[in-house]
């Protein structure tokens, strides 16, 4: 399968994700990620789940290749 942009979704992955993780030194650390980066986030989990963005696209709706999506010159929107 080719590199790809970006997967529609039945529903839109979150804006704003909460990450909690325990460091080195066993104290519990949260982290808030908004926006691009929850996205990314919430991608990268899929993955740890052993989810591909395929799994969560609508019936008939095929993936945008990254060759199709380059140098738009828009800005992603995120609402």
């Amino acid at each position: 399968m080719p590199e790809l942009l970006r997967r529609p979704r039945p529903r839109p992955p979150p804006l704003k994700i909460a990450d909690e993780t325990t460091n080195l030194t066993g104290e519990t650390v949260t982290t808030v990620y908004e926006r691009g980066l929850a996205r990314l986030i919430h991608h990268e989990i899929d993955h740890l789940d052993g989810l591909l963005y395929t799994a969560r696209m609508r019936t008939g709706v095929d993936p945008i290749p990254v060759e199709e999506c380059r140098q738009t010159g828009r800005a992603w929107a995120y609402e």
